[in-house]
């Protein structure tokens, strides 16, 4: 399985493809096609995380379905990928943000053109979910991709980047990795104090200032891209319910959209793009109500709606999002930020002695 990026905030306490038929020369090199008869193309999809295979091999090219237990985005098989090939010599765009789909027993697609004209290796790179306005960069070496969270949720995917010769253009391995983030959250009631314990609700939790859209550049020459953004923040509602917290961090659960839960399968997820955090700006919003109680002989009447924040400024190395990890934020619910214990200390002083000796009353 992957790594998991967890981290406890604290404050009180926050804590793909086309068969080759291939004309070859006595030399082996391919021969230009001057018919325009489509070539199949047949592909293997894998998809990873943090370099950890979450589904790939035969009798899995079907669905190419992401580990569903960590719900992270899976290639549905109505929905095409993207294709894009250049020669490795001249950079000539061969494929041009090819639409590829799911042909009922694996993904596919039939290719004509100057794909097969090509007198070099293609250099074949892939992404998912398809959008169709790529643009390239460099010469035809980078491609840029969009992608706004009012379009997807989902993703997106980005293959590694191969090269082939002409005559290998038959079954095409993708490897996809996720470049965006995966972020979750688990909570626990940690107030020290027993006769306070308990007590919480939780009732709507709201992530701030979400990176939520931009353009990943992905250079053909390099192993990973990077994300342009384009200034999109949006605000997350991660929980909206009354859920009973639990006391501990043996009793700590994942959020879920209305309740708490036990598996991160159930959870509440949302993606982001990978994102600088600066102080002030990316923070969490709990808001809970508190049972009543008895302390002291004296009852305490319940509360409602109150309110904590928690900033993710600091929890991060660097302050920033990396591609393609998970993170689960730990949240510590403290009452001790709002029933706040004040002990005082009583003494008696001597009576102050003065002698009225010509007052007529006494």
């Amino acid at each position: 399985m992957m790594n998991r990026k967890s981290f406890f905030l604290t404050g009180a306490i926050l804590a793909i493809l086309a068969t080759g038929c291939t004309v070859l020369e006595d030399n082996s090199m391919p021969k230009p096609v001057e018919d325009s008869a489509p070539k199949k193309i047949d592909f293997d999809i894998t998809v990873t995380r943090d370099g950890k295979t979450l589904s790939s091999g035969p009798g899995t090219k079907t669905k190419a379905e992401v580990n569903t237990s960590d719900k992270l985005a899976t290639m549905d098989p109505d929905k095409p990928f993207g294709l894009i090939g250049i020669d490795s010599e001249t950079n000539t765009l061969l494929l041009d943000n090819q639409q590829v789909f799911n042909n009922g027993s694996s993904y596919s697609g039939w290719f004509g053109g100057d794909l097969w004209k090509a007198q070099s290796n293609v250099t074949l790179s892939a992404y998912y979910p398809y959008v169709t306005k790529v643009s390239y960069e460099k010469d035809n070496t980078g491609y840029s991709i969009p992608f706004s969270t009012d379009e997807t949720e989902a993703g997106p995917l980005v293959s590694k980047t191969m090269q082939r010769a002409v005559d290998q253009l038959n079954m095409i391995p993708l490897e996809f990795q996720h470049i965006t983030n995966d972020i979750g959250y688990k909570v626990c009631d940690v107030t020290p104090t027993d006769v306070l314990q308990g007590l919480i609700h939780l009732r709507k939790m709201t992530v701030y200032n979400v990176a939520s859209a931009g353009t990943f550049v992905n250079d053909l020459n390099a192993p990973r891209g990077f994300w342009h953004h384009v200034g999109y923040y949006r605000d997350v509602v991660v929980f909206e319910g009354d859920a009973k917290v639990g006391v501990g961090s043996a009793n700590e659960k994942f959020v879920g959209t209305e309740t708490l839960v036990d598996e991160m399968s159930a959870s509440s997820r949302y993606y982001s793009i990978p994102d600088e955090i600066k102080l002030g700006k990316q923070y969490v919003e709990v808001i809970y109500d508190v049972e009543g109680f008895t302390l002291n002989g004296f009852p305490y009447p319940p509360l409602k709606n109150q309110v904590a924040k928690y900033a993710l400024y600091g929890l991060l190395p660097g302050n920033v999002f990396a591609n393609g990890k998970q993170y689960t934020f730990h949240i510590g619910l403290d009452l001790s930020s709002v029933y706040q214990e004040i002990t005082f200390t009583a003494s008696v002083s001597d009576w102050e002695t003065k002698i009225y000796e010509d007052n007529e009353d006494f």
